[in-house]
């Protein structure tokens, strides 16, 4: 299979790395899509119908039978779905029940994976056949640094059921190596994640591709291109994974300095009573994490 690789060598400076994950059944346990269905439909967005003729083609999709034509009907089902849906609704409920629907359905292998590549100093990309107005929070939750999800054509704060960018097969692997020509990425450096064989030009596209939970054409496909193929399998709460947001931090250390001004002054006035001892704290030293290992 062809493939167009940036490279950084005969350029000025080195290129940095980027590191690509499809969404669904590779960073969360389900699609995107129909993680939010419940809140759709307690919005008025989505009938049960609608719910019943989705979970069937994603039980096929899940299921890893679902081959690129099925893959595009399931696109044009949904496509068909959100026609007329109000894209102030649609970004009000994913914002508010972000952490309900997502959650409990993120991998705890591809969170670590994350965090591995931002301390490498590369930046993570999402990379989702989805909506962006779904995929852009999904993102934000996990930290991610680029997203590139589909569009949908918006007419007077409306979706009218138009794609001006499917995020899918090939396409997936046009919008990287853009991204990487705009933000100055060495895709020969880089590394991509996907389960499914539609992912294909995408992984091909990077230096260092790997398949997550491979479907069987993704699984053969591996084996012959020398691919590395990972199992994740342990769906976690991702606010485990959390860091205090920059207010937090801020808030905490401005107590830790009051706290500490005030066992100073406290230590000044025994001073006189009560001799240093000249022992070392006995408070242990907190175990850092050890150093992220390089996929």
């Amino acid at each position: 299979m062809a493939t167009q690789r940036s490279s950084a060598r005969g350029g000025k400076r080195a290129r940095r790395a980027a590191a690509f994950f499809d969404l669904d059944k590779t960073i969360i346990a389900t699609s995107s899509a129909t993680a939010f269905s419940r809140p759709f439909l307690a919005g008025g967005l989505l009938t049960r119908r609608a719910i019943l003729r989705s979970a069937y083609a994603q039980l096929l999709y899940l299921g890893g039978g679902a081959d690129a034509g099925q893959t595009e009907r399931l696109r044009a089902q949904l496509s068909h779905t959100v026609t007329g849906w109000d894209v102030a609704q649609v970004t009000e409920i994913v914002e508010r029940t972000l952490h309900e629907s997502i959650d409990a359905a993120v991998y705890a292998e591809a969170v670590a994976l994350i965090e591995e590549h931002h301390a490498a100093g590369r930046d993570v990309v999402i990379v989702s056949a989805s909506g962006s107005d779904v995929v852009r929070p999904i993102a934000a939750l996990l930290g991610a640094d680029q997203v590139i999800a589909s569009h949908m054509q918006v007419v007077d704060g409306r979706y009218t059921g138009g794609i001006d960018f499917y995020a899918y097969g090939e396409n997936k692997a046009v919008a990287i190596r853009a991204l990487a020509d705009r933000l100055g990425y060495d895709l020969d450096a880089s590394y991509a994640y996907s389960d499914s064989i539609t992912d294909a030009p995408m992984l091909a596209v990077v230096g260092h591709a790997f398949a997550v939970n491979p479907d069987r054409g993704l699984r053969r496909m591996a084996a012959e291109e020398g691919w590395g193929v990972l199992t994740f399998h342990r769906p976690v709460l991702l606010r485990a994974f959390l860091r205090p947001s920059k207010p937090v931090v801020v808030v905490a250390t401005g107590v830790l300095v009051v706290a500490v001004a005030v066992l100073a002054w406290r230590l000044a006035r025994q001073r006189r009573s009560v001799p240093p001892s000249g022992l070392p704290s006995r408070h242990p030293t907190r175990p850092g994490r050890p150093p992220a290992r390089t996929p």
